[in-house]
Protein backbone atom coordinates (compact mmCIF):
# COMPACT_ATOMS: atom_id res chain seq x y z
CA UNK A 1 0.00 0.00 0.00
CA UNK A 2 2.91 2.09 0.83
CA UNK A 3 3.88 1.85 -2.88
CA UNK A 4 0.90 2.84 -4.31
CA UNK A 5 0.44 6.25 -1.46
CA UNK A 6 3.96 7.01 -3.32
CA UNK A 7 2.70 6.08 -6.96
CA UNK A 8 -0.11 9.04 -5.88
CA UNK A 9 -2.87 6.29 -6.38
CA UNK A 10 -4.46 6.47 -2.96
CA UNK A 11 -5.79 10.32 -2.80
CA UNK A 12 -9.14 11.76 -3.63
CA UNK A 13 -11.17 8.67 -1.77
CA UNK A 14 -14.55 10.25 -3.65
CA UNK A 15 -15.06 7.23 -5.77
CA UNK A 16 -17.47 4.51 -5.42
CA UNK A 17 -17.98 1.04 -6.65
CA UNK A 18 -20.00 -1.96 -6.19
CA UNK A 19 -20.40 -5.53 -7.50
CA UNK A 20 -21.79 -8.96 -5.91
CA UNK A 21 -18.90 -11.56 -5.07
CA UNK A 22 -18.69 -14.82 -2.84
CA UNK A 23 -18.47 -14.22 0.56
CA UNK A 24 -16.19 -17.21 0.42
CA UNK A 25 -14.32 -15.36 -1.56
CA UNK A 26 -13.92 -12.54 0.38
CA UNK A 27 -13.78 -14.03 3.74
CA UNK A 28 -10.51 -16.27 2.72
CA UNK A 29 -9.22 -12.92 0.88
CA UNK A 30 -9.36 -11.12 4.33
CA UNK A 31 -8.00 -14.07 6.08
CA UNK A 32 -4.71 -14.34 3.68
CA UNK A 33 -4.66 -10.30 4.17
CA UNK A 34 -5.08 -9.60 7.26
CA UNK A 35 -7.71 -7.03 6.13
CA UNK A 36 -10.60 -6.64 7.98
CA UNK A 37 -12.56 -3.72 6.24
CA UNK A 38 -14.51 -4.91 2.65
CA UNK A 39 -13.40 -1.04 1.52
CA UNK A 40 -9.74 -1.45 2.60
CA UNK A 41 -10.25 -5.19 1.12
CA UNK A 42 -10.85 -3.77 -2.34
CA UNK A 43 -8.63 -1.16 -2.17
CA UNK A 44 -5.65 -3.21 -1.70
CA UNK A 45 -6.71 -5.77 -4.27
CA UNK A 46 -6.68 -2.83 -7.18
CA UNK A 47 -4.05 -1.31 -5.72
CA UNK A 48 -2.02 -4.70 -6.35
CA UNK A 49 -3.66 -5.21 -10.12
CA UNK A 50 -2.89 -1.28 -10.57
CA UNK A 51 0.99 -1.78 -9.74
CA UNK A 52 1.46 -5.23 -11.22
CA UNK A 53 4.68 -5.01 -12.35
CA UNK A 54 4.23 -7.68 -15.70
CA UNK A 55 6.89 -9.95 -15.00
CA UNK A 56 5.44 -13.02 -16.21
CA UNK A 57 4.51 -10.87 -19.79
CA UNK A 58 8.00 -9.47 -19.70
CA UNK A 59 10.02 -12.57 -19.87
CA UNK A 60 7.89 -14.83 -21.74
CA UNK A 61 8.47 -11.81 -24.14
CA UNK A 62 12.24 -12.56 -24.60
CA UNK A 63 12.32 -16.22 -23.89
CA UNK A 64 15.33 -17.56 -25.63
CA UNK A 65 17.12 -14.13 -26.12
CA UNK A 66 20.25 -13.01 -23.97
CA UNK A 67 21.91 -10.20 -24.95
CA UNK A 68 25.61 -11.19 -26.09
CA UNK A 69 27.21 -8.40 -23.37
CA UNK A 70 25.53 -10.58 -21.09
CA UNK A 71 28.26 -11.05 -18.65
CA UNK A 72 27.09 -14.77 -16.65
CA UNK A 73 30.05 -15.22 -14.73
CA UNK A 74 31.64 -18.75 -16.12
Amino acid sequence: MQAAKQAGLLHGKGGRIGGRVSPVLVRQAKRQTGIEADTDLIEFALAAVALEDNFAQAFEKSRGKVDPELKLGF
